[in-house]
């Protein structure tokens, strides 16, 4: 058996360095010729993570209806940040805003994963989940595309709605995306909210919370100006 993922053993630490010094990377391309090409790069790498996805899975027998379907918020996240990256709309900057910092930073910090380097889907999730919230402050720093009046009520409108669609499709062929229906094997934010069914609930209310506080800073700078 290969070796299993512990979360903050060295290749999540390794991780997490990398990550750091990727960020602080894209913030000096932004500041030069280079920029839009590194957003685009950023941007086509995202884009490209579902379906290279699929088939890394494909490959090592790990694919299935019960988690390769693109529902998990970390997937729109992901979709949104590419999208964001490539055109600069705001509904998409603000939807990798907010699901990159409240949502899938948790991911980076607190990995639901099994798969140790250098298991190719090893670095499909850290791609993902670094990626992610790179973007997540890139768009509302670099690019400038910061929320709009509104964004939270929006986001969580859109956010609430997506839930829904998860559940009728965990309900339908009995997954467990968005960890619905059982909270991740491995220690999580999840296990501070309840048992099951409710911590469903708590995980929306701590979505309002944190979309909130990530729009303070924003809000006060409107107020400002």
């Amino acid at each position: 058996m290969p070796p299993a993922f512990h979360p903050y053993g060295p290749s999540h630490k390794a991780v997490l360095a990398i990550t750091l010094v990727l960020f602080i990377v894209m913030l000096l391309l932004s500041r030069t010729r280079w920029a839009l090409l590194s957003q685009r790069v950023l941007g086509t790498m995202l884009l490209a993570l579902y379906p290279l996805g699929l088939a890394v899975h494909a490959t090592y027998g790990s694919l299935s209806v019960y988690t390769a379907l693109p529902l998990q918020y970390c997937d729109v996240a992901t979709l949104a940040g590419g999208i964001a990256l490539w055109t600069r709309r705001p509904f998409f900057c603000e939807v990798v805003y907010f699901f990159g910092i409240a949502g899938t930073l948790q991911g980076l910090l607190t990995p639901a994963l099994i798969y140790e380097f250098p298991d190719p889907r090893f670095f499909l999730f850290f791609i993902m989940h670094a990626g992610v919230p790179i973007t997540a402050i890139y768009v509302v720093t670099a690019m400038k595309v910061r929320p709009r009046p509104g964004a939270v009520l929006r986001i969580m409108t859109f956010s609430v709605a997506w839930y829904a669609v998860i559940a009728a499709v965990n309900y339908a062929i009995g997954a467990n995306y968005a960890f619905q229906c059982s909270k991740p094997v491995q220690a999580s934010l999840f296990d501070q909210l309840g048992p099951w069914p409710w911590y469903n609930l708590t995980s929306i209310g701590l979505g309002l919370v944190f979309y909130s506080l990530l729009y303070i800073p924003f809000a006060f700078r409107r107020a400002r100006d």
